[in-house]
This record gives C-alpha cells, structure tokens and sequence, in this order.
C-alpha cells in the first residue's frame, strides 16, 4: 500500500511520511537497530536482529506492493525519525477484519509530533484496506505511549503481567488495546 503526505512537526520543521522503498533498507534497519536501543519498551533487542538489509530492502517492497499491509517511514531532514506499521492478523476469515499495528519513533524526535503521525497515517491506512480492528501492545510502565493511544480512539481489552521479560526491569505488564475503525 503507497503512503505519502508531508506534516509540520512541533519545532517548525517540515516531516515527510512515505513508504519505505527499497532504497531505504539500510536507513530502515540502522533506524530499527537505533530506536530499539534507546528503549525497553520494544519488542526486541537491537541483537536479536538477524535482517540484512537487503532482506529490508525486501520487506519493505512487499509493503509497498501489499493492497493492504503498510511500512511507513518519518523522515526529517534527510533523516529516518520513525517508522510505523500494520500488518494483517492473519487471511482466514475469522481474523482478515484484524490489523496489527507497531511503531518506534528515535528518541531525538520524541514530543515533536511524529509519533502521532504515524499513528494517523496507519489509521487511515486500515481504514482504507477495509479492516475493522487494529489492534496493539504496549509496555504498562510506557504511559505516553498509552496517552497517546487513548487520544486516537484505542481502549484496553487486556492485560498480561508477564507479557515482556526485560533485561533491564524483570517482567512487562503489557497492555493489549484495540480501535474499532
């Protein structure tokens, strides 16, 4: 699915949300790689990735060519500030209304607005592949995250206190939390 609009962020500078392209999948992965460091409330560690970057490259060309699967990247200056994404539940009847949704934003772009744009962006893209539940996790002790989710919509359905094992705090509690679109 293509994606593309250009936003002021809070600070006055100019951040284009696109697709990432093939051309992207070292900016992308060095991204990945980057956010996950700066915090424990992702889903993995930056060494637990085995992707290459062109594997990424990959991936992010069968995003873009997906009628209703999206990679969508922030860029400001030049630079990835974020990357953002839904992914299908699953084809089977019972669960093709469902989307999944996932994010990280680098640290140095946080409060400026690019979060809540890529939240957006997969949103309207959801809605556009005719999906009628996105769904997502997030880490309990992450109440930006959390506030941020509320405003767009998302409610809690769930919770599981042993849902992350850090190697940093112990365990997670994870917040399961849906939008009816």
């Amino acid at each position: 699915m293509e994606y593309r609009k250009t936003i002021i962020l809070k600070d006055g500078r100019e951040c284009i949300l696109r697709n990432g392209t093939e051309s992207d999948g070292k900016a992308v992965l060095d991204n990945f790689i980057l956010t996950h460091e700066q915090t424990d409330y992702l889903l993995s560690y930056p060494d637990e990735s085995e992707t290459t970057p062109e594997e990424e490259s990959e991936f992010l060309k069968k995003k873009t060519e997906s009628p209703d699967e999206v990679e969508i990247m922030a860029e400001v200056d030049g630079a990835v500030a974020g990357l953002a994404g839904i992914s299908s539940l699953g084809r089977r009847y019972k669960v093709r209304h469902r989307v999944d949704f996932g994010i990280s934003v680098d640290r140095a772009y946080w409060g400026l607005g690019v979060g809540r744009a890529l939240l957006e962006a997969c949103i309207e893209c959801a809605r556009k592949a005719g999906y009628e539940q996105m769904e997502l996790s997030v880490v309990a002790e992450n109440p930006r995250a959390i506030a941020m989710y509320e405003k767009a919509g998302f409610v809690e359905f769930g919770r599981n206190p042993l849902g992350f094992r850090s190697r940093v705090s112990g365990y997670q509690e994870v917040v399961y939390m849906r939008l009816e679109l």
